[in-house]
């Protein structure tokens, strides 16, 4: 493994809007949730091995009207599976379940329990090597873990996926990767609902009349993140979608960022932060 990396933004760019699956296991509304997106212009669809629903996303896929090499595909490998055995025999299991020979992004889901950053990300480095993977990534890594990961990785991971949003602003982890070829991925990112009782955003839905959804993936946006909003009915995934035409004005920007409030949703007990 390299210990060299080249701090420069990234030669290949993740589509900056996804659609995001977790707690979505019902098969016929994960699939055809993932199929809307797709014929809506997503081209970015992210799930997990833990998400128990990978089948469902391959099902999306394959009957979306949308060719499989315009879709960039990510998943993740369980805390349990991280040692290099685990880490091959997982991932092969995930690409049977997604009905692909390959994905765009696979993902260390943490940096927890059977992760070992040499074995962990040589095995990862041996997957993409062989085709499997074309970008390796990393989720819920704080800076130490990061940067760890940069001197494994000769380029540095593709991404980290963490969990960011107006109630979260994660500013270290920003700062963390800048001038680095790690883009961010944000997950979470309405708060799983909570931004909708924010007044400070819902004000900037109103002067712009839009939604609270809208206001928090175009502040995301602002800041150079990449957003994966979980949605499982065409009004909500469309909502989520035209957030991409909004331009939030510099005072909402500041009214967002002065939100004095850190609220972690996701905050299981092998958290690196804990």
């Amino acid at each position: 493994m390299s210990s060299d990396h080249n701090e420069t933004a990234p030669a290949v760019k993740i589509p900056n809007f996804g659609i995001g699956t977790w707690e979505n296991t019902d098969p016929d509304a994960c699939a055809k949730a993932v199929k809307t997106a797709l014929e809506m212009g997503y081209r970015h669809v992210d799930t997990a091995q833990i998400y128990g629903n990978e089948e469902h996303v391959g099902r999306g896929i394959e009957s979306a009207a949308v060719d499989r090499e315009d879709i960039f595909l990510a998943t993740k490998v369980w805390i349990d599976s991280l040692n290099p055995d685990a880490v091959r025999r997982t991932t092969k299991t995930s690409l049977d379940k997604l009905g692909v020979d390959s994905v765009d992004l696979l993902y260390v889901h943490w940096p927890a329990d059977t992760y070992d950053p040499e074995t962990t990300l040589s095995a990862f480095e041996t997957l993409q090597q062989e085709g499997l993977t074309s970008h390796i990534g990393v989720s819920n890594f704080e800076p130490r873990h990061l940067e760890t990961a940069r001197r494994m990785l000769g380029e540095g991971p593709f991404a980290n996926q963490i969990e960011m949003h107006p109630l979260l602003p994660q500013k270290e982890l920003q700062k963390s990767v800048a001038g680095t070829r790690t883009e961010i991925v944000a997950y979470s990112p309405l708060a799983r609902g909570n931004v909708f009782t924010v007044p400070e955003i819902s004000s900037i839905a109103e002067k712009h009349t839009v939604s609270e959804a809208q206001v928090s993936l175009a502040w995301l946006a602002e800041k150079g993140v990449t957003r994966i909003p979980k949605a499982t009915t065409k009004d909500h995934i469309a909502d989520n979608w035209a957030s991409r035409e909004l331009k939030l004005d510099p005072e909402d920007i500041d009214h967002i960022d002065g939100i004095d409030r850190t609220e972690r949703q996701v905050d299981p007990g092998f958290g690196p932060w804990n």
